[in-house]
């Protein structure tokens, strides 16, 4: 719990100012962009403002902006009246429309097409939704939390992301640090996944000295969801009560970097204490 806030963990000193970030944006009304690499956990982050804020007994709703088809996302967002197109057999509600009084989380915001952002850039602006094949404007009342793990000033150079919609987010930004930077918060993340992951397994499991190691010598460019696959993976090929550096995956137990290497990238490298993890 010291560790800790709601599902997130870490005690490394980039991921306590995340935490008095949440501390200070969650309860407000301010629309937050959140980036950081794939992987590192945002819509947890995002799930947590959520949780931390007024709005918490009404929906969080997330929208995929890089999984649904462009032909539909109008639809998606916004919502659509009974025959506004062919087999529109009923109205529906958009997702905007279904947050009203939550949350609408915007996952991977730089995928959306530019004809989208106008769209969303004029709802962000004046809180007014208007459903496909419909003329009437409805007020919504939402908080708006976007993410994305690209370069969202690269995009604007290159024309691919709306400069006006981009300000209209970066109302309040966080980035979350990637996985190899927090390395201290290896040991409580082990345990969070081993816990996931045991099922009908009963006894103490322990990870070694030696693959707690390797595991902070890794890059992890696929952040802390690949460090629970990398766990999920142990626990299927360990036998015994000990997970070993064998038991990971092939391309993370050979990897090897030096101490000097890895204390430049962790701003809070593993004590010899902490290398001991137990379940």
């Amino acid at each position: 719990e010291r560790y800790s806030f709601n599902n997130m963990i870490g005690k490394a000193h980039c991921m306590e100012q995340v935490f008095d970030l949440i501390s200070t944006v969650a309860d407000s009304r301010a629309t937050v962009l959140i980036t950081g690499e794939s992987g590192t956990g945002k819509e947890v982050l995002a799930r947590t403002l959520h949780e931390q804020s007024q709005r918490n007994k009404q929906l969080f709703v997330t929208v995929d902006c890089g999984a649904i088809a462009q032909s539909l996302m109008d639809a998606e967002l916004f919502g659509r009246v009974k025959g506004a197109y062919t087999g529109a057999q009923e109205g529906a509600k958009g997702r905007i429309l279904q947050a009203d009084g939550g949350t609408l989380f915007l996952d991977e915001i730089g995928e959306l097409p530019l004809a989208q952002q106008s769209k969303l850039l004029r709802f962000v602006e004046n809180g007014e939704c208007q459903r496909v094949g419909s003329h009437q404007q409805e007020v919504v009342d939402v908080r708006i939390i976007a993410a994305t793990n690209r370069d969202l000033m690269i995009l604007m150079k290159e024309g691919r992301f709306r400069q006006d919609l981009f300000y209209r987010l970066n109302v309040f930004p966080i980035e979350m640090p990637p996985l190899f930077k927090r390395v201290s918060d290896l040991p409580q993340l082990l345990n969070e996944f081993l816990i996931a992951h045991r099922g009908e397994r009963k006894g103490e499991l322990r990870v070694s000295p030696e693959a707690v190691q390797v595991l902070a010598n890794y890059r992890w460019p696929g952040n802390v969801r690949e460090l629970e696959n990398a766990m999920e993976h142990a626990f299927v090929h360990c036998r015994s009560d000990t997970i070993l550096p064998e038991h990971l995956p092939e391309n993370i137990h050979r990897v090897r970097k030096s101490t000097a290497e890895l204390a430049l990238l962790s701003d809070n490298p593993l004590d010899e204490a902490e290398r001991q993890v137990i379940l």
